[in-house]
């Protein structure tokens, strides 16, 4: 009998194991016509109402036009010379600058000192949160006739506040020297709660497992939340301060049923002046070219913001 031979098959090779490579089908055009079909209105929407009045409103602002006649008379560059080189200009510009600093900077200090209050386990701190977040839901208009009467001097909480301690009110509203800081005051009341919510949320979130070992370290209370809680929170610092700014550099409502830009100019604010040039005036011109000095203002402003905040949001 003769031996048989058994022939072993070859070990199959590493890359035969492997599955094979997708073949990837080229997307019939019909995909990319309903992709279109759904974004087309959302697209239009953002063109009508977002792009072409940007565009056209930069238009307006090289053109000098009253609203009334036929067609706008270009001009060039006339009119950012004319405002540039306005005395009147620099005193807005300065006035929208310090507001918006006294507000953006109350809002985040006092908001964060509001949240690390809330986040204590107080008695009553759930309806602490709803009464400080409430004046941020109310219209700009409501707000404003409140704190008329809060601040008037004749029967106003402000005079009943200091009548026993001998002191008279003072007239701030009508004030040169007091109106902005009444404004102000206004804001920060209305802007505090919000950004003590959005602290007190992200607080909520932070993990604990950091500050418990800061605490076995021998670390106290300041340290513990100034170089432990506090960094892992620029992220919504920096979502705060954008959103501020933004807000701020934009406040009509409050201003128009306060002050109207007065007394003079103590409290006129950009987008005042936008609407006291186009709608008072009927300077379309001058009023497009303050809206947009106003815009490339907030884009400069929020790109050094996220240029200075980059480094530093990340922990």
């Amino acid at each position: 009998m003769t031996p048989t031979t058994t022939t072993r098959s070859a070990p199959p090779r590493p890359d035969a194991l492997d599955p094979p490579a997708p073949v990837r089908r080229p997307r019939p055009m019909r995909e990319y016509g309903l992709f279109a079909l759904m974004v087309a209105p959302n697209l239009l929407v953002i063109a009508v109402f977002a792009y072409w009045p940007i565009l056209y409103n930069a238009y307006l602002s090289l053109t000098e036009w009253n609203m009334i006649a036929v067609r706008p008379e270009f001009v060039g560059l006339a009119n950012y010379a004319r405002t540039l080189t306005d005395p009147a200009f620099h005193q807005v510009l300065w006035v929208t600058v310090a507001f918006t600093g006294l507000v953006v900077a109350g809002s985040l200090v006092l908001g964060l000192a509001l949240a690390v209050l809330l986040d204590q386990p107080l008695r009553g701190s759930h309806l602490v949160r709803t009464l400080s977040f409430a004046p941020h839901v109310l219209s700009g208009a409501a707000v404003a006739t409140l704190w008329l009467f809060v601040f008037d001097p004749g029967y106003g909480l402000v005079r009943t506040l200091l009548d026993p301690l001998g002191i008279t009110a003072p007239d701030l509203v009508n004030s040169s020297d007091g109106a902005l800081f009444a404004l102000v005051a206004v804001y920060l009341w209305k802007n505090v709660g919000f950004a003590a919510l959005i602290y007190l949320t992200a607080m909520k979130s932070l993990p604990r497992e950091l500050d418990e070992a800061a605490l076995i370290d021998g670390a106290g209370a300041w340290a513990r939340f100034s170089r432990v809680r506090l960094p892992q929170l620029r992220p919504i610092t920096f979502f705060l301060l954008i959103t501020t700014v933004i807000g701020t550099f934009q406040a009509f409502d409050v201003i128009a049923v306060m002050t109207e830009g007065g007394p003079g100019t103590a409290t006129t604010t950009l987008s005042w002046a936008i609407y006291t040039e186009g709608f008072q005036a009927f300077d379309a011109g001058r009023a497009a070219t303050l809206s947009i000095i106003m815009f490339v203002l907030l884009l400069i402003v929020t790109a050094v913001q996220a240029r200075v905040m980059e480094r530093r949001v990340h922990v």
